[in-house]
């Protein structure tokens, strides 16, 4: 996991910041003292001063012989805020009504910088499961909610976002394919996976905008191609961006004709 960039600190929210910084390699797996000092360059004792503090606070928690990890805390400010987030309890109902009818796995996602992070899932009824959690990163570019969250953007930016994650490993797909399966989802409205994030993972997604009509998430079937082709997949598109459609009236957005919005 990238670690987080943080605003510039003052003396006084310096600690602040160091403490989120502990959490985060902790989160990114790093689970002693020393892995986690080498991982934000803090030093060990400061390291081991605020892991302390924050297992003590409960947002993290040590094992013997295990180490650090995430905190009962965590999970309980997670809860609060899936809770509290007027886009996931909009969005249920759709997923639900996907789940039903597809029997697949549906996400819900948004862009975090340059990652997507799933919102929401509500998993599949087939035998092979997709390998995804709520709070899961993922990148942008090889997947279909990555793509569809993007679908306004102008082609500078997707080739920073493509030269971003390529640097990564994360895209296997040649630039002028990759841009021109992008050409059409931006026209088609939905975008998709076929293989491209993991081997026999597939998808179908499409984007959910508010009321100023930008896109502020993204919904999506996933399957296995045991169960599931491009040609199936095509069948869904309109299943799909009509459930998107629907989530973004109940939270003020209009759908947009995409014949009408010029690329830039």
């Amino acid at each position: 996991m990238t670690k987080t960039s943080r605003p510039t600190s003052t003396l006084s929210s310096q600690t602040l910041f160091r403490g989120l910084d502990v959490v985060d390699a902790v989160e990114a797996g790093y689970q002693t003292v020393q892995d986690i000092a080498d991982h934000t360059g803090l030093p060990f004792s400061t390291t081991h001063r605020l892991a302390s503090a924050l297992v003590q606070a409960r947002y993290l928690q040590f094992e013997p012989r295990r180490g650090y990890r995430l905190g009962a805390r965590l999970l309980e400010l997670g809860f609060a805020a899936y809770r509290d987030s007027d886009l996931t309890r909009s969005a249920r109902a759709g997923m639900e009504e996907l789940a039903e009818q597809t029997k697949d796995t549906i996400h819900l996602a948004q862009l975090d910088g340059d990652e997507i992070i799933y919102l929401d899932k509500i998993g599949g009824q087939r035998p092979i499961s997709v390998n995804s959690r709520i709070g899961g990163r993922k990148p942008v570019c090889s997947t279909g909610v990555g793509k569809a969250l993007i679908l306004d953007e102008n082609e500078d930016q997707w080739r920073h976002r493509y030269a971003y994650d390529e640097k990564r490993g994360n895209v296997h797909v040649p630039l002028d394919a990759w841009l021109a399966a992008m050409r059409k989802y931006a026209v088609g409205g939905y975008a998709f996976d076929l293989e491209e994030d993991a081997p026999s993972i597939c998808c179908v997604s499409a984007p959910i905008r508010d009321a100023s009509g930008q896109i502020v998430a993204a919904i999506s079937v996933t399957g296995t191609t045991d169960y599931t082709d491009k040609a199936q997949l095509r069948t869904l598109i309109p299943v799909v961006r009509r459930v998107a459609e629907s989530i973004s009236e109940k939270i003020g957005g209009l759908a947009v004709d995409r014949k009408f919005v010029a690329r830039r």
